[in-house]
């Protein structure tokens, strides 16, 4: 299978360019404590601006539910990119951070005398998820071209998401790479085992499908306790049964995960299989991540604390391929396509 993406290295110069980027970063007591979002999009917007290009860019953060709430403002967002493009010697980039971008007089003012204007998160405004790209008319109307470089929200039909639908499209470079890679998952080798976990029971929705491509589906986290009659419908399916106070893997669950992983030949992981943020409830999330990295199979993770367990225990370079979300690689696995594209 192969997906057919116009590159943004096809741009046209000179023109503007409505740039939806993954601004999603966990921030704790004003500090970044992660910026690889951003880091994995540079290189598109160096591009862009090489080509001499004007760019709008947009994001969101967290779930402000079409509410202006302070604590998720993207204007921390915004300077950690402009410091990072500084840093790698773009030093002549004139940028603005708009915080009421749906004056549109206001945005065409900034976009006249500056390279990179920045848009507060699209959720405080409940256009954003309604999935109308009307929504975002003032923008399409000042602008030639939307860029898509947020892979991970490509399963979303949020406003942002679906302005290919008006706009001619083109998508970033993380974008793309990160498509591809999750295409070659349709054809890889056997056996594949696909491991759930976390507290996000819409997870559950992919399994039908999931027992389609996989030829295991080992299931761990809060699933097992929000699910009644579990997995009987498929002896693809492994439940696991927990610890006593339910919060991680028993002793059982390890055992068995791990000998079904150590005669995979492609594993995917999605989801702690513990309550992550309790050190008494991480031995499973752990456990798993060592098994996983010393198999010889093909490797892909994703989703937050899947990560952060690989990167704690310096496994991180054991790993195939990182997937900036759960959510997407789950959605594309089971449909074949995205809304971001289809």
């Amino acid at each position: 299978m192969k997906i057919n993406l116009s590159p943004v290295s096809e741009v046209d110069p000179n023109i503007r360019v409505v740039l939806r980027m993954d601004t999603d970063l966990p921030i704790e007591d004003g500090q970044i404590l992660d910026n690889s979002r951003l880091i994995k999009t540079l290189p598109t917007i160096r591009l862009l601006l090489k080509k001499n290009c004007k760019v709008v860019i947009i994001g969101h953060r967290g779930r402000p539910a079409g509410k202006n709430v302070a604590g998720l403002s993207l204007k921390q967002v915004y300077l950690e990119l402009m410091d990072l493009l500084e840093n790698e010697g773009q030093n002549m980039i004139e940028s603005i951070f708009v915080e009421d971008w749906l004056d549109q007089e206001r945005v065409k003012r900034a976009l006249e005398v500056n390279q990179i204007v920045f848009l507060e998160n699209l959720r405080f405004y409940p256009g954003e998820e309604s999935g109308d790209p009307s929504f975002l008319k003032g923008l399409v109307d000042l602008c030639s071209v939307f860029v898509n470089d947020a892979f991970a929200v490509a399963h979303r039909k949020s406003a942002s998401v679906m302005l290919h639908k008006i706009m001619p499209t083109f998508y970033g470079t993380s974008f793309i790479e990160e498509a591809e890679k999750i295409v070659k998952l349709l054809d890889s080798e056997k056996p594949l085992t696909v491991v759930l976990g976390g507290a996000k029971k819409d997870k559950l929705d992919y399994l039908h499908d999931l027992t389609e491509l996989a030829d295991y589906v080992l299931i761990g986290g809060k699933l097992p306790k929000v699910v009644e009659n579990q997995g009987t419908e498929s002896p693809k399916v492994v439940w696991a049964k927990l610890r006593e106070d339910g919060l991680d893997l028993s002793d059982e669950d390890i055992e068995k995960f791990s000998e079904i992983i150590n005669c995979s030949k492609t594993i995917i992981w999605a989801g702690a299989m513990g309550y992550y943020e309790s050190t008494e409830s991480q031995r499973g999330t752990n456990e798993i991540a060592r098994v996983i990295s010393e198999t010889d199979a093909y490797k892909v993770i994703a989703g937050g604390d899947t990560a952060a367990s690989v990167k704690s225990l310096g496994l991180g370079e054991k790993i195939d391929f990182v997937c900036s979300g759960g959510g997407v690689m789950l959605e594309f696995l089971a449909k074949g396509t995205l809304p971001a594209w289809e």
